[in-house]
């Protein structure tokens, strides 16, 4: 396979491999089934350049590689070292952030997860998959988080559902053009007394020199409701 690539491959040139944990739901398609994963003007002008894409399990990366048991070895060293790099990384992290709450440095590392998340997912699976993770956030909410965070969720949707749903520090959140507009901020959260319908800047919600960019959530009635639409309507007007 490298004689191949070398064969092409300019003097100066790099030949970079992405392995990734697939989606589990790659995983359940046959194997040697290829999909289309991008398509491009070939910069000489003869056509289009197809990608396609199939998984390759880690033995056959081996197989394929040709690596020698010296280079196993010397590749499981280097994972080892890996492996101890990320947790000095992650014990570094909680001491950058030492004074956080634990739940203020969760939502950090939930971020800085959903930040890797989004650079791996494909562009045309990427709003399902993000709407998906959002409803699965939801349903492991505690209660009465989560009839709250369901409710507050079907009414942006049918408020403005030109707004995308997304995980922002680990909370339903909903953005437009790719930035947050809105997001629900469970009581369990960060242990507060109420949950937060919160909004960013970059909410319509200008009312001369002062407004509100955040409520707190006791409990929703039908009052309640019609006004989280007509402030969400408002925030993406």
């Amino acid at each position: 396979m490298l004689r191949c690539v070398r064969q092409y491959l300019a003097d100066d040139g790099q030949f970079l491999v992405d392995v990734f944990n697939p989606d589990p739901r790659l995983l359940i398609r046959a194997p040697e089934e290829r999909r289309l994963f991008a398509e491009y003007p070939d910069p000489d002008g003869s056509g289009e350049v197809v990608i396609d894409m199939r998984i390759y399990y880690p033995q056959e990366l081996d197989a394929l590689l040709g690596s020698s048991p010296r280079q196993k070895e010397e590749a499981s060293m280097s994972r080892k070292k890996e492996t101890q790099k990320a947790a000095r990384s992650t014990r570094a992290i909680d001491e950058k952030f030492e004074g956080f709450t634990a739940e203020e440095r969760a939502a950090m590392k939930e971020r800085l997860e959903e930040r890797k998340a989004a650079a791996r997912r494909g562009s045309r699976a990427a709003k399902a998959d993000e709407e998906s993770a959002v409803l699965a956030t939801i349903e492991e909410m505690p209660e009465p988080d989560r009839t709250m965070a369901k409710r507050i969720h079907s009414i942006i949707r049918a408020s403005a559902p030109e707004l995308s749903p997304r995980l922002w520090y680990g909370m339903p959140a909903y953005a437009a053009n790719g930035a947050v507009v809105c997001f629900f901020q469970g009581a369990q959260k960060f242990k507060t007394r109420y949950a937060t319908l919160g909004f960013t800047d970059k909410a319509n919600l200008d009312e001369g020199s002062m407004w509100p960019v955040a409520f707190a959530l006791k409990e929703l009635s039908t009052a309640e409701e019609a006004r989280i639409a007509a402030v969400v309507k408002k925030a993406v007007g």
